[in-house]
């Protein structure tokens, strides 16, 4: 009996393509970038996404509200050097992260947000969540875009972190529908890029010329100073700021994240003299920190000194006051630029007596303000809380400042003693990043202690992720300087229409804050006596566990910073 074909030769079995869904390909391009947690809160839109970072050992860290998803991944960046990465659904999802997106925007910090998106062929039909995120995301971030095809998902996550690094940092964002995330695509079809191939250094010194004309600045001034500003420590640039200002010699005043690039004590760290040193300088130098309302928008420097400003951004250059010479590039790669440039032509001047008179005014200034700080009194004055918290503080606490009016105090007396090891919103002054940025820095660096001081109004707005630290199993030591007030605003509410309307919506209730670290499984305690806040801290240290010290500060003390009104000026 005669054999059929299909009986003598077996058949072709056809293999088809290995695919990959957008999610996955998402997660691929995150590992790329060296990202190793996601801070997200979950919804229907955006699941593929965590599918893919199981795969590719990405952690998912799950928040109770996604304006905290956002704050630490705004605050994972500044605490590790690396972008940080939150992931939302859409709509509310990710309107409720437009606060942190923006606080990272003000503060120049790099994060990527991922938001979801209805599915493109439900486009314009009313599908569920559907709001235009790209466009209210454009104004406050450095690239925003959607993705339009399951192919293009890693590199457009590719192109949005290197976007994140132009110029001055700064976060992105991507929407990303759901048919985006859920199609799969043949592997060869889609576009994945190679780790440190798709970025070119940004480690600019820019104009060597300029360069140059700083090192001869320098080497003429005989009353210098320099204020090194939070891109100091963005741009990773402590080493060289330290090494640029022991080897010219120069009094260096520190503010936002650059706080600790010197640590107290050291001769040439100057705190509480910063306005008399600017108005009796000859040359200063700011590096890193634009004209905004923090220096009065140029105003507090007089038009006697020689201006020189060293920025990331060209566009901060110059802005809302003239200078005399202007350098864009990084400000860590500036700096040993011109210490090297410098070498041969260190001035001769004998700087003593300049270093002689600032440190007078120091310590007047000091001494001016020693009994409030070291205050017995009760209830306890907001500067005792500080002084008590920076004596607590060790050169591995990380402080993290939650708040108005108590933190401004704080920001006059508690002083880090290592570069990076001190966090605050930053110039848009958000209130509720104090417990993101607790959950970014413990997680990013289990090694450090975290130490966090809260307004109570501050702490109140994403609180309840004290629980999130719980469930994590992440220690720190909080402490809410609680006044029941939203004092900053309640002062200038007084000054302008009396004490009779000083209360009119910034009145708080009573809230035992140490009740609620021990309802969510934390430790807590309670503090009326100044003399208790040490031992108190202390045992929120040993715990081991999240804490809040409930401290009952003065109502009615007020930082000079809110007296002043500064924040307005």
């Amino acid at each position: 009996m005669a054999q059929t074909v299909s009986e003598t030769q077996p058949t072709a079995v056809v293999k088809e393509p290995e695919t990959i869904s957008g999610g996955h390909l998402v997660a691929k391009a995150l590992k790329a970038e060296g990202i190793d947690v996601i801070f997200t809160l979950c919804g229907g839109h955006i699941i593929d996404i965590y599918d893919g970072c199981v795969d590719e050992g990405i952690a998912v860290v799950d928040v109770r509200h996604e304006q905290v998803a956002a704050h630490a991944a705004d605050g994972y960046a500044r605490v590790t050097g690396k972008p940080g990465c939150a992931v939302v659904t859409a709509g509310p999802g990710t309107t409720d992260a437009v606060t942190g997106v923006a606080n990272a925007f003000r503060a120049e910090s790099p994060m990527l947000l991922i938001g979801g998106q209805g599915a493109l062929n439900q486009h314009k039909m009313g599908s569920l969540q559907d709001l235009p995120h790209v466009d209210m995301m454009t104004p406050i971030t450095k690239f925003a875009a959607t993705v339009p095809h399951t192919a293009r998902a890693a590199d457009m996550v590719s192109m949005a972190f290197r976007e994140c690094y132009n110029g001055a940092p700064g976060p992105s964002f991507l929407e990303i529908p759901r048919d985006i995330l859920d199609n799969s695509v043949p592997v060869e079809s889609a576009t994945v890029p190679e780790a440190g191939h798709y970025r070119a250094s940004t480690k600019s010194i820019g104009d060597p010329a300029s360069v140059e004309a700083l090192a001869d600045l320098l080497a003429r001034a005989e009353k210098p100073v320099v204020l090194l500003g939070s891109q100091v420590w963005t741009s990773r640039g402590s080493d060289a700021a330290i090494d640029f200002v022991r080897t010219l010699d120069i009094p260096a005043f520190m503010n936002g994240s650059a706080r600790g690039t010197l640590p107290p004590g050291d001769p040439h760290h100057f705190h509480l003299s910063r306005r008399y040193g600017f108005n009796n300088a000859d040359l200063i130098l700011i590096v890193g920190t634009p004209f905004d309302f923090r220096m009065g928008y140029g105003r507090r420097l007089p038009k006697s000194a020689t201006v020189v400003q060293i920025d990331l951004d060209y566009r901060t250059v110059g802005k809302n006051r003239d200078i005399d010479l202007g350098l864009v590039g990084d400000p860590g790669a500036i700096l040993a630029a011109v210490t090297q440039a410098s070498s041969g032509r260190l001035q001769k001047t004998d700087r003593k007596g300049w270093f002689a008179e600032l440190r007078a005014e120091e310590d007047a200034a000091y001494q001016k303000r020693l009994p409030r700080q070291l205050s017995d009194a009760n209830p306890i004055h907001p500067l005792r809380l500080a002084h008590e918290i920076n004596e607590f503080l060790t050169e591995d606490s990380i402080y993290i400042g939650d708040g108005g009016d108590i933190v401004t105090f704080s920001g006059g007396v508690v002083q880090p003693k290592s570069p990076g090891h001190w966090m605050d919103p930053g110039p848009l002054g958000t209130l509720g990043v104090g417990i993101p940025f607790v959950l970014a820095a413990k997680y990013a660096r289990p090694d450090k202690e975290v130490v966090a001081l809260f307004g109570d109004g501050a702490f109140s707005l994403t609180g309840w992720d004290f629980e999130t630290l719980v469930r994590y199993k992440l220690p720190f030591v909080g402490v809410v300087g609680n006044n029941s007030s939203m004092n900053q605003i309640r002062y200038g509410q007084e000054a302008k229409y009396g004490k009779d309307r000083g209360r009119i919506g910034n009145t708080l209730g009573d809230v035992k804050y140490d009740e609620f670290a021990r309802m969510l499984g934390g430790y807590g305690e309670e503090v009326r006596d100044p003399a208790d806040i040490g031992p108190a801290l202390l045992r929120a240290r040993e715990s081991g566990l999240p804490s809040l010290i409930n401290v009952w500060v003065d109502p009615d003390a007020y930082a000079p910073g809110t007296m002043n009104q500064t924040m307005y000026k």
